[in-house]
């Protein structure tokens, strides 16, 4: 059952994202621990995560209002901007269902390796 928010005294449905692929963030930065900037990458990356799972992104246009700079490509992949373009999330948003899976997480250097349509 979906949450219902009162507004006016009409209930709407309040659907939040559901946000899988956590695991491989968390490996990162388990296997980055101490290095520069990697504390700092953590704070954005919680500030990120709070809000992709409070959203409701239902199309491409609602990921850019409340994330101007992210990257929307082909079949449902956005790549995110962390702590200030340093790091990038690649990810796969599922717009209906209300998922999105994160596909790849790393530095803008580790990024540039990888095909983020196919990743």
């Amino acid at each position: 059952m979906e949450p219902r928010i009162p507004f006016l005294g009409i209930c709407d449905i309040l659907r939040l994202m559901i946000v899988i692929g956590t695991d491989i963030v968390e490996a990162y930065f388990k296997s980055k621990a101490g290095h520069r900037g990697i504390k700092a990458a953590r704070a954005q990356y919680d500030a990120w995560l709070a809000i992709a799972e409070s959203a409701d992104w239902r199309t491409p246009e609602e990921v850019k209002k409340s994330h101007p700079k992210a990257s929307i490509l082909k079949g449902g992949r956005v790549v995110f901007n962390i702590k200030a373009n340093d790091f990038r999330l690649v990810s796969l948003v599922q717009y209906m269902e209300g998922v999105l899976m994160i596909r790849f997480f790393g530095s803008h250097e580790e990024y540039d390796k990888i095909d983020a349509e196919t990743v």
